[in-house]
């Protein structure tokens, strides 16, 4: 009997699942509940935990790109989704990142954001420089949001400390100040349609007012180059808006630190391509997720492990 408990022991201790590999934990972070970085984040949290072995990994809310690309640099998380622009400042220490550039690389472009000024009827504003005067948010503290809002604000010519009374406010926050009168417009920097907008589309005895923003695009590039550029909000993204509006755009990215692991980045990056339908039920625009021109829409360097995926693939540039 002895003899018999012993090899049994023995055998549990030797069998693969005592020796299974321990599971990596990863930390993904996105944005505020309202935008698109979050349930996107989510279903790739879920993605990677399922199809990814001895892995699992969690979508946390945050103030969105700005944070994210501090928690990069400090370690405290490992994915992270952010504005291009924002990235830019981040890897070359510009900026907010001034004399302190953080080391990530992009595992892939995702889709475009679309520069959201949004505002109601009543409010009075027509045009970005109806915007002096009036109680405006920008986006939230430490947001990509906010980078751009205060870029377009001063290639409009206003001062975004002295020409608005300014709010910063995440997108719900101003969608929820906006229905109560409390603002007279808010920037948002989302995919189509953010769910926090359509709310705003969507609740009787509002109309909401999209306004233009493409008149800004010259002096941006003056300064920024092809970071930005045109992009079009159609009017039957949001119901009741009355006109489609000309803005600017601007790319996601997905990035890590220059120390993530070779093979998670690469195994990631397979991942958000094999399963891209998976992420789309989520999100419509994880559908805009493409290999097309892909080496030319990150001013970051890309990781390793990603440039493997992509030269798998043939895509030209790696």
């Amino acid at each position: 009997m002895s003899v018999v408990f012993v090899c049994a022991v023995a055998a549990l201790i030797w069998s693969p699942v005592a020796l299974s590999a321990p599971t990596v934990r990863l930390s993904i972070v996105t944005g505020g509940t309202g935008g698109v970085y979050f349930p996107m984040g989510g279903g790739l949290a879920q993605l990677v935990s399922k199809y990814l072995p001895d892995t699992q990994a969690t979508a946390e809310v945050t103030s969105a790109s700005v944070d994210n690309m501090r928690l990069i640099g400090a370690k405290r998380a490992d994915i992270a989704f952010t504005l291009a622009d924002t990235a830019y400042d981040a890897y070359t220490g510009q900026a907010t990142f001034q004399g302190t550039p953080i080391p990530i690389r992009t595992l892939t472009p995702l889709y475009n954001n679309f520069n959201h000024l949004v505002t109601i009827e009543g409010a009075g504003v027509a045009t970005i420089a109806d915007l002096k005067g009036k109680r405006v948010s920008v986006g939230s503290p430490g947001s990509g949001t906010e980078v751009t809002a205060v870029r377009i604000l001063r290639a409009a010519g206003l001062d975004p400390d002295r020409d608005i009374r300014k709010e910063r406010l995440g997108v719900q926050e101003s969608v929820d100040a906006i229905k109560d009168r409390k603002i007279d417009a808010f920037f948002w920097s989302g995919g189509l349609p953010t769910s926090a907008v359509l709310d705003l589309a969507t609740t009787p005895g509002i109309r909401i007012k999209l306004v233009p923003m493409d008149t800004t695009l010259a002096e941006l590039q003056k300064t920024y180059g092809n970071l930005y550029f045109k992009a079009v909000i159609l009017k039957e993204i949001y119901p009741g808006a009355s006109a489609s509006a000309a803005t600017i755009g601007v790319a996601n990215l997905l990035v890590v630190h220059q120390d993530f692991s070779a093979d998670l980045a690469y195994q990631v990056t397979k991942l958000i391509y094999e399963r891209r339908a998976d992420l789309a039920q989520v999100h419509k625009e994880a559908a805009n997720i493409t290999l097309t021109g892909v080496a030319g829409r990150s001013p970051v360097p890309f990781h390793p492990g990603a440039s493997r995926y992509f030269k798998e693939k043939g895509v030209p540039g790696f």
